[in-house]
């Protein structure tokens, strides 16, 4: 079996221009002033884009669980049991399918049984991965699990295997999930009579890094002997994730898939867009940028497309029926933090380009929704690519969260193949598809097409035939601004919405659309 470590990881794949699960043709249509064409087969659909690719990842970092999701029972800020309640209601408003916690790199130094019990008798620990903060450890397993009910939202659980024990991660299964035995007697004691549903469940993270310095073959190992432990009681089915690889590291998964595939139904890969200098860490700036930055990261976002498909392509000579799932269960925009700001809590705004980033992202995810069966976004309160950002009692809706509600019908509908024959947007020597796309049908029968256009300074007509489909009926939305870099801040909180689209017009039987520059679009037809 020939290996893809070598050559594929020294390539890399940062100038990679495959950008969206579609069909892309750039040569057609290039001519300066022609419309792109896009072709919706409706007659060909069959995979089914799970709801899971539109997950969220929160991790005990900065103010995502402390000040975000957690005020306490005693704050002014209007909360049930403590969390946060504006925070619930919004996230519910675009269907969270997953919650991904406690981390992230905290999750391999987390001990379960310091944050159950009463709050009085908890023992606070140093997040030493994270500022060096003390916690109290008040938001713990059940105040987890309370906030998934309350966001009617799945929980994956990340186990700790860096510092942790295979019998510590065995009792906190059993706690969660048992109707019977010492721990499901704790659980009760601790006010929980009837076990909990957890399906999703990582062993371990990023353990080639902050989750224990591992090289695959020792992970791949510690991985068959915690997997055994992870057991299913009564009716709750485990759904195992190996920890995977970091960006382009093929030779992880080509190990884990070797070793380890019939021990797991998940394998995890992570990718940021960022742009890591190698003696001054994280640059670039989350709203004060110019086109070049807009060019570089939008670019490093289509690369996800190529990684994508190069870790699929292993997987698949191991696991060509498709069984073991990919779960990108951290993907998302990484800058600098703010200027003012503790620079290991990773609070960074989020500008109309995380928006294009965000969808991007998802209609790339969309294509690959064979394989792909997770992803979680970093992160989602205050932390990262977050949807939503607070300020004591104050909250505002980012570009990105926008985007996941435009998206959202997306959501287990079929994917629908897309041609897409579109121009090139350049800057200097670098160029990209202009346009990025994904359609999908639900189950009620209406077409979502959602469109990216990458280009900040043109517009673009768009000729659609929906190939396979009658007359139309046609609504939609809208995510753009004037500006690259416009944002939503407490004081302006919808600079940056969705609002109605108005520039598509029906006629022969298709749609014309007139995208307006750095726009991301979203159509229900039908």
């Amino acid at each position: 079996m020939k290996s893809k470590s070598g050559s594929m990881s020294r390539r890399g794949f940062l100038g990679a221009a495959a950008v969206s699960g579609a069909m892309v043709n750039t040569s057609m249509a290039a001519a300066q002033g022609k419309a792109a064409e896009l072709v919706i087969h409706t007659d060909r659909g069959k995979e089914t884009i799970s709801r899971h690719l539109y997950g969220h990842f929160s991790e005990h970092l900065g103010r995502c669980i402390y000040g975000g999701y957690w005020v306490g029972e005693d704050s002014r800020i209007p909360n049930v049991r403590g969390i946060r309640t504006d925070i619930v209601d919004a996230l519910k408003k675009i269907r969270i399918p997953n919650l991904r916690w406690p981390g992230g790199c905290f999750a391999d130094y987390y001990h379960w049984k310091d944050g159950v019990g009463p709050k009085s008798e908890r023992p606070e620990m140093l997040n030493l991965w994270w500022g060096e903060v003390l916690e109290n450890n008040h938001f713990g397993t059940h105040e987890f699990m309370d906030l998934c009910e309350q966001l009617e939202t799945e929980p994956y659980v990340a186990g700790n295997v860096g510092s942790g024990t295979v019998r510590e991660m065995q009792q906190w299964v059993e706690y969660l999930t048992a109707s019977k035995g010492p721990m499901a007697d704790w659980r009760r004691s601790n006010g929980r009579a009837q076990p909990w549903r957890v399906q999703y469940w990582g062993v371990g993270n990023e353990n080639w890094g902050c989750g224990g310095r591992m090289r695959p073959e020792v992970y791949a190992d510690l991985y068959r002997q915690y997997s055994n432990y992870v057991r299913d009681f009564g009716d709750n089915k485990m759904y195992r994730i190996a920890g995977g690889a970091n960006r382009g590291n093929y030779t992880w998964t080509e190990v884990m898939m070797r070793e380890a595939k019939r021990f797991m139904q998940g394998l995890s890969v992570h990718y940021y867009t960022s742009n890591r200098h190698p003696k001054l860490g994280l640059q670039g700036s989350a709203t004060h940028f110019k086109e070049d930055e807009w060019m570089f990261f939008l670019k490093a976002a289509c690369a996800i497309d190529e990684l994508m498909k190069s870790h699929s392509e292993i997987m698949d000579d191991f696991d060509p029926e498709k069984q073991v799932g990919m779960v990108l269960d951290e993907w998302g925009s990484w800058y600098a933090a703010e200027p003012g700001t503790n620079p290991r809590f990773l609070y960074q705004q989020n500008s109309l380009r995380d928006a294009l980033i965000a969808g991007i992202h998802l209609n790339i995810f969309n294509g690959h929704c064979e394989r792909l069966k997770m992803a979680n976004i970093a992160q989602t309160i205050n932390v990262l690519q977050a949807m939503i950002l607070t300020d004591n009692e104050k909250m505002l809706l980012t570009p990105s969260y926008h985007v996941f509600d435009m998206y959202q019908d997306h959501q287990d509908a079929t994917l629908l193949p897309v041609d897409l024959d579109c121009g090139e947007y350049t800057y200097g020597k670098d160029a990209l598809p202009a346009l990025n796309a994904s359609a999908s049908r639900s189950k009620s029968g209406k077409i979502l097409l959602t469109l990216c256009h990458l280009d900040p300074n043109r517009s673009c007509t768009i000729q659609c035939r929906v190939q396979g489909a009658g007359s139309h009926n046609v609504a939609g939305r809208i995510l753009t601004a004037d500006t690259m870099t416009a944002h939503n801040t407490f004081d302006r909180p919808n600079a940056v919405e969705p609002r109605d689209f108005t520039g598509v017009t029906i006629a022969n039987g298709g749609l014309t659309v007139e995208a307006p520059p750095m726009s991301v679009i979203a159509l229900t037809i039908g």
